[in-house]
This record gives structure tokens, C-alpha cells and sequence, in this order.
């Protein structure tokens, strides 16, 4: 009698890998190694050292308090400390993340607390260019959202005895025709200068190595203006584009408004900050 069951097969032999696909393999596994240091660096740029510089800045706050409360707004404003902080900067048109303390230099050190003042240029009131940095990522990024500012926005600075009201001076694009009758109230006195300040305007995206925005009158050599003839600037500078150092960001306003600070009410506030 003839059997029907068909005879067991012998497995077929295991295939193994070629090199084509352990190459690949390795490779995707790195690309995902390298995408979880990269998140882990990102992480760590924008929200551990953000935390650290918080700690930094508050600290910076507190002592900035303490130091005012020894002055009265008939003295003169203290002279500034390498590292300390000296002012303080509210730019409304950015929201709830200011006012932020500004310290004396630029250093990275200084720079990882707060805005820094660039040691040498102009202090606040002063005429010549009151010129600061601030990072735009990580470490709070005070200057985040300088794209976001347009002309006329107030840049507001605190010093032991007086406030200052800076605006923004009018865009590239918006300068050429500017009329200050028909600009809006908010406007009066940040019309373009002129003179040896013709190619100031209110955002610029420059060189590294441009140094000269932050000289008395930007983009002219030292001491080619005399201080009677120099306006009073501000000048904000921060890296661009956001996440990179390739290039700089600059934003230049102009001095509009300044009011004393009163001995007897210092809860008392500019207009320009809802007081």
C-alpha cells in the first residue's frame, strides 16, 4: 500500500543578513543616536541654561533693588559695576517676558544673567549710543522677539532716579517717506534723523565684525561727530538667525521722553508703561 503523507521537509536554511543591510542598519541607528544628542543639546540650550540665567537674573534683580533703595532720585545715578546690574529695560511691545535687569559688560558670564551694557558706549540719557546684547535663544532669550518690534515701540529704561522713554526709529522701508504729520501720536520725536545719522534706521541685519553700530553715532568712526551734535541713542543687538551666530541683529532707537522719579512715590510710572 502506497503511504499519501508527504515526508517532513527540512527547514529552510537561515538567511543571514547581507553587509548592504547591516550597513544600513547601523547607520539609521545612527541617525537616531545622533537625533537624541541633538534634542538633548537643543533641550539643554533653550531650557537648562533658560533656568540657570532665570536664577542669575533674579539674583542680579534683588541686589539692583537693594542698591536703589540707598539712593534718592535727588542723587545721582550710581556709576555702574562690571557684572552688576545697573538698569532695568521694559519694552512693552513684547509681552509679559520683560522688564529684564541690564549689568555692566558683555562678557559671557554677564550675558548668561541678562542684558549687558557694552562698556564704553553711552549711558542711559546720555547723548551717544546706550548700546546693549542680549542672547535671542537660550538663556532666557531677552532679545527673542526683537524681529517683532516695529517703529515707534516703546523701549523703556529704569535707573536709580530717572526713567527714560526710547522709541524705535522708523524701519528701512518705511523711512523714505516718513511724514511726522500724518505719523501716528505715539511717533513724536522718533522721526528719521538725518545728517550723519541718514542710514540709521530702526532694524538692520549686519556683519559680525560690523562693530561700528554700537559707536556714538552708528556707522561713523569715533569722534567724527561732536558729542553737542550727537543725538541720544539706543542700540539692542543679538545674534541672527535665532539658533545661529551668523550674522547680527540690530535695533537703534531714539530718546523721546524722560521723567524723574518722585522720593516720596516710587510706585509711580511712565505712561508708556500704563502708570
Amino acid at each position: 500500500m502506497v503511504s499519501l503523507d508527504t515526508p517532513p521537509q527540512a527547514p529552510p536554511p537561515e538567511r543571514r543578513p547581507g553587509r548592504l543591510r547591516a550597513v544600513l542598519r547601523g547607520f539609521g541607528e545612527g541617525l537616531i543616536t545622533l537625533g537624541l544628542v541633538v534634542l538633548l543639546f537643543v533641550f539643554y540650550e533653550v531650557q537648562v541654561t533658560s533656568w540657570f540665567s532665570a536664577r542669575q537674573q533674579a539674583d542680579a534683580t534683588q541686589r539692583l533693588s537693594d542698591r536703589w533703595q540707598e539712593v534718592s532720585p535727588e542723587d545721582r545715578a550710581p556709576e555702574p559695576i562690571p557684572g552688576r546690574g545697573f538698569a532695568r529695560l521694559y519694552v512693552p511691545a513684547l509681552g509679559s517676558g520683560f522688564p529684564f535687569t541690564v549689568l555692566e559688560g558683555t562678557d559671557q558670564d554677564t550675558l548668561a544673567a541678562g542684558p549687558g551694557h557694552y562698556t564704553g558706549t553711552a549711558l542711559p540719557g546720555e547723548r551717544g549710543n546706550f548700546a546693549l546684547a542680549g542672547h535671542r535663544s537660550g538663556r532666557m532669550a531677552p532679545f527673542g522677539d526683537l524681529d517683532r518690534l516695529g517703529s515707534c515701540d516703546a523701549m523703556v529704561v529704569e535707573t536709580a532716579t530717572e526713567w527714560y522713554v526710547y522709541r524705535v526709529l522708523p524701519l528701512r522701508g518705511e523711512a523714505a517717506d516718513w511724514d511726522p504729520e500724518t505719523a501716528p501720536e505715539r511717533c513724536a520725536g522718533a522721526a528719521p534723523i538725518g545728517g550723519p545719522y541718514r542710514d540709521v534706521f530702526g532694524r538692520n541685519i549686519v556683519e559680525p565684525q560690523r562693530r561700528e553700530v554700537i559707536h556714538p553715532v552708528p556707522g561713523v568712526s569715533r569722534g567724527t561727530v561732536p558729542e553737542q551734535w550727537r543725538s541720544r541713542l539706543i542700540t539692542l543687538t543679538t545674534c541672527h538667525p535665532r539658533y545661529s551666530a551668523e550674522k547680527r541683529m540690530i535695533v537703534h532707537g531714539v530718546l523721546t521722553k524722560r521723567y524723574p522719579k518722585v522720593a516720596d512715590r516710587p510706585d509711580l510710572r511712565p505712561p508708556e508703561l500704563g502708570g
